[in-house]
C-alpha cells in the first residue's frame, strides 16, 4: 500500500483528481476566450461607447479568404455608424427604432442590408456563381417551361413596370436567383426570384383544351411600380458582387412592409 503514495500522504489517486481539475478550469477559460473572439469588446447601444474589456476576451481572429483573396480580420473593420435615419421609438436601450427617410433605400428594418464584400460569390472552380443565363454555359430553362423573357412585369400596385429582359441563374446549385427586369424608362433592375410569381397556363391548363390560355405574365408583389426606379442597380454589368447582393435583396425584402403604408400597420 505504501507504494501507492508519492510524498508522504499526498496518493496518486488525489494528482490524478487534481489534474483533472486544472484541466477543467483551463478548458471552460479557453471555451469562454473563444466564445469572445468575434463583437467583444461590447458597446454601448445609445452612445456607442466601447465597454471595457475582460480576462476572457481573446486576440483577434485571422481568417484566410479562398482564391488568392488574402485574409480577412472582423476586429479590423470599421464599426457601424450609430447615426442612422431613425429615431428610437421609446427612450430605452434596445428600442426599435422608426424610420425618419425612406426605410427602402436607407436600409431599416426589414430593409437592412450587410457591408458585404464587394466582389462576387465564387463557385468552387473560382467562376462566378450568379450570372446572367447566356453566359453559363451549362443551363438552360427546360422547354417545357416558360421562358420568361420577354414577359411584362407588373408591380404590387397592379401597374405594368417593363418587361423581363434576363434571367440570372446560379451555377453552383443550377437555379434562378435573379429576373432582370427593363422598366419603361430603360432602367435595369434585377429582382430575386423569390418575390415573383409567373401566371399564365399550369400544367392542368395545358392537359385541358378546354381552358383558353391565360394572360402571362410575372407579378412581383413586393415594391410598387414607382419603387422600380429606385432599387438598386449593379455598378458593373453582368456581375453582381456580394454587397450588391445584399443591397437587392434587402430592398425587396422590405417592401412587404414599407412599399404601401398598409403594410406597415398591424395586423391585429
Amino acid at each position: 500500500m505504501n507504494a501507492a503514495y508519492i510524498v508522504g500522504t499526498f496518493d496518486v489517486a488525489e494528482l490524478t483528481f487534481l489534474l483533472f481539475f486544472g484541466f477543467f478550469i483551463a478548458l471552460v477559460f479557453y471555451l469562454n476566450r473563444e466564445s469572445r473572439r468575434e463583437g467583444y469588446p461590447l458597446e454601448d447601444e445609445g452612445t456607442g461607447k466601447i465597454h471595457p474589456g475582460s480576462l476572457f476576451d481573446a486576440g483577434k481572429k485571422t481568417f484566410q479568404l479562398p482564391n488568392g483573396r488574402g485574409t480577412y480580420v472582423p476586429e479590423d473593420v470599421a464599426r457601424d455608424d450609430i447615426n442612422v435615419p431613425g429615431v428610437p421609438a421609446f427612450r430605452s436601450a434596445g428600442a426599435p427604432l422608426v424610420p425618419t427617410g425612406d426605410p427602402m433605400i436607407d436600409g431599416m428594418g426589414p430593409a437592412a442590408f450587410a457591408n458585404r464584400s464587394k466582389y462576387p460569390d465564387l463557385t468552387f472552380d473560382g467562376r462566378p456563381r450568379i450570372v446572367p443565363i447566356a453566359q453559363s454555359h451549362e443551363i438552360i430553362v427546360s422547354p417545357q417551361d416558360p421562358q420568361l423573357v420577354g414577359w411584362p412585369v407588373v408591380a404590387a400596385d397592379g401597374v405594368t413596370v417593363g418587361k423581363v429582359s434576363d434571367i440570372w441563374v446560379d451555377q453552383a446549385e443550377h437555379l434562378i436567383r435573379y429576373l432582370e427586369v427593363e422598366t419603361t424608362t430603360g432602367k435595369k433592375v434585377l429582382a430575386p426570384m423569390m418575390v415573383a410569381t409567373v401566371h399564365g397556363n399550369g400544367l392542368i391548363d395545358a392537359l385541358l383544351p378546354i381552358i383558353e390560355d391565360k394572360p402571362k405574365f410575372v407579378e412581383i408583389d413586393a415594391i410598387t411600380a414607382a419603387q422600380f426606379e429606385n432599387a438598386p442597380t449593379l455598378e458593373t454589368a453582368g456581375i453582381i458582387t456580394r454587397y450588391e447582393e445584399d443591397r437587392v435583396q434587402a430592398y425587396f425584402g422590405g417592401g412587404y412592409m414599407y412599399a404601401t403604408p398598409e403594410r406597415s400597420e398591424a395586423w391585429i
